[in-house]
């Protein structure tokens, strides 16, 4: 593997995401108890999100949304202004979370930097994944900053395009095996997979990758070793 640019995730690949994303489903599944099963709430709030994905995009502002609307399944139309204000609330705690660095990241970017062209590809709010970033103070080791609507092939290859790089040109390294890998390697670059202990639903794939430009490591230092 010899790309020129080097792209990282940032949510549960720079940074820890997804457990504060379950803490917050967690509370709200404490004021809908009474309405639904535990399992069966969590699948209303992940059919709003997948649902809404065409028209909010990724992130905590959209996954606020589609809590007020499961919160409008579960009660039949007939939740409370002080049930929606507490669902409010555990979006903007979700804002407000610390941002806590994965182990080895910023060792890792030390040594590469210089040497590669470093940017951030990530999904979400614009102003959250900035914010993050900032408090992150990994900024000054990116070349390029990219916050995407999605993350398929289109996407990618737009990317690319206004960075003036070829395919095979690239590396994509995340936890996301249907976000962070298979587009990449469709278009032609290099996919390097670092799982994180929990991944969103709507991320899993069930099946096995096979290809010559995929590679799946245990942590973020073994990134090293593939350069």
């Amino acid at each position: 593997m010899k790309p020129k640019i080097i792209a990282f995730d940032a949510d549960d690949t720079l940074w820890h995401n997804e457990p504060f994303f379950d803490e917050a489903q967690e509370k709200f599944c404490a004021l809908f108890q009474n309405y639904a099963s535990h399992q069966e709430i969590l699948q209303i709030i992940l059919s709003h999100q997948v649902k809404n994905l065409p028209l909010y995009g990724f992130g905590i502002k959209a996954f606020t949304l589609s809590m007020v609307e499961s919160g409008l399944d579960l009660t039949n139309q007939q939740i409370s202004g002080h049930v929606i204000e507490k669902i409010l609330q555990i979006g903007k705690d979700l804002l407000l979370k610390p941002v806590e660095l994965l182990p080895d990241v910023e060792e890792v970017l030390k040594e590469l930097k210089g040497k590669y062209k470093l940017i951030v590809a990530t999904k979400g709010d614009l102003k959250d994944q900035h914010r993050k970033l900032h408090d992150s103070g990994l900024g000054h080791f990116f070349h390029h900053i990219e916050v995407m609507s999605d993350k398929a092939e289109v996407d990618y290859t737009k990317m690319l395009g206004r960075l003036d790089i070829q395919p095979n040109d690239f590396m994509m390294i995340g936890n996301s095996l249907k976000s962070d890998v298979l587009p990449v390697l469709n278009i032609g670059g290099f996919g390097v997979h670092i799982p994180y202990h929990t991944t969103w639903a709507y991320e899993r794939i069930d099946f096995e990758i096979e290809h010559e430009n995929f590679k799946a490591i245990a942590n973020v230092k073994e990134v090293l070793s593939l350069l």
